[in-house]
């Protein structure tokens, strides 16, 4: 179907781009997807119902296996637990934590000199990083080493763990996106003629620039009969968040001048909706979409929205009648590099209502939030 355009009446267009230094980095597919289309034609005289809605919630995380690795020696800690000091600490926090290492260490005051001693109780090493260099004793060697000589120390337990991602209601972790989208759609009519167009299109995998997870779109006359009327709403949400990741995680060019630069932590939220009261006579038309999931860092996030009202053409007549509103929300929260602070807060609402005899009535909404490379 394409999209009805007017030359004349009332024409708004919103057009928001959120494109720099940080926006949204959108989830991955899941290994199973699922692609379905539903068509609705109807040409009726009467009371007609009409309701569709969709909500879709989908979370991940970078995979990563690795090694876990705790202490399960004595309650004292000095009598068998690994001692490292506050620069290997410091070392490990600062230069992997973004890549997933995780440690816990247990603190012993030493009376006689008057120092903590830190030992090591609990580490968890991503495979991507099992190589990189740290300093144990002054000797620069890669973390593997040191995972080894703790799997040789009858104190400590090795397991191996996986992380690939699973939706909960706790803050996001580091490496780790949410997107929950919500549409929906209804008409209701108590009488008069009405002819509908109506179709929707989901596909959950991956999509590049341009491509969609869901398309709606419907184009309807409706003209009431002895005081009849039509009734309708349609809303979008697209609320998009992540935390601190890395960027050469997410970019697959090997020659990305970004490598080792971080994503920064966001939270978005856009909301586009319209509805349809009292409508007695006109020709409707609206078309949404949005883009939710995407393989790469680089793919924006997106939701687009257009409707127009006019005149019933079927009846002749010169004048849509009733009332049509519109609102375009939106709630854009976004920190720098690695940190957790806000650093950008941006709230915006625009509406829109017209009542009575309507010539033309057109609004435009096209959102779109991501890094640029």
């Amino acid at each position: 179907m394409i999209f009805l355009k007017f030359l004349s009446g009332i024409i708004i267009i919103i057009l928001i781009f959120y494109n720099p230094l940080s926006a949204d980095r959108l989830p991955i597919e899941v290994s199973e997807n699922q692609i379905f289309t539903l068509d609705t034609l109807i040409d009726s005289i009467g009371i007609v119902t009409e309701e569709s809605n969709l909500d879709w919630v989908i979370e991940s995380e970078n995979e990563e296996k690795g090694t876990e690795i705790n202490y399960v020696g004595k309650e004292y800690y000095y009598d068998g637990a690994m001692e490292i000091d506050d620069a290997l600490i410091d070392e490990l926090l600062d230069k992997y934590y973004l890549y997933g290492l995780r440690l816990d260490v247990r603190g012993v005051f030493v009376v006689d000199t008057g120092e903590f001693l830190w030992y090591l109780t609990y580490l968890k090493v991503p495979d991507s990083i099992i190589n990189e260099p740290i300093h144990l004793n002054g000797n620069q060697m890669p973390i593997g080493n040191l995972i080894d000589s703790l799997k040789s120390n009858q104190n400590y337990r090795s397991d191996s763990f996986y992380d690939g991602g699973k939706i909960h209601d706790s803050p996001l972790n580091v490496n780790e996106e949410i997107a929950i989208i919500s549409w929906t759609d209804s008409l209701r009519s108590n009488g008069g003629q009405l002819s509908l167009n109506k179709n929707i299109d989901f596909d959950s995998q991956n999509k590049g620039k341009e491509l969609s997870n869901l398309e709606v779109e419907k184009v309807l006359t409706f003209a009431g009969t002895d005081g009849s009327h039509l009734i309708g709403a349609e809303k979008w949400s697209l609320d998009v968040a992540g935390g601190v990741d890395v960027v050469k995680k997410n970019i697959r060019c090997v020659f990305s001048s970004n490598a080792g630069e971080l994503f920064p932590a966001f939270c978005n939220v856009v909301k586009p909706k319209s509805e349809l009261v009292n409508i007695n006579t006109a020709q409707i038309s609206t078309k949404g979409s949005i883009r939710a999931v995407a393989e790469t860092g680089n793919i924006p996030s997106a939701l687009n929205y257009q409707i127009a009202v006019s005149p019933n053409i079927k009846n002749e007549s010169d004048l849509a009648v009733g009332t049509v509103k519109t609102l375009f929300g939106g709630s854009i929260m976004e920190a720098r590099e690695g940190d957790y602070e806000q650093s950008s807060i941006n709230k915006w609402k625009e509406t829109a209502s017209v009542t009575g005899g309507i010539k033309n009535f057109q609004k435009s909404f096209t959102y779109e939030s991501g890094f640029k490379f």
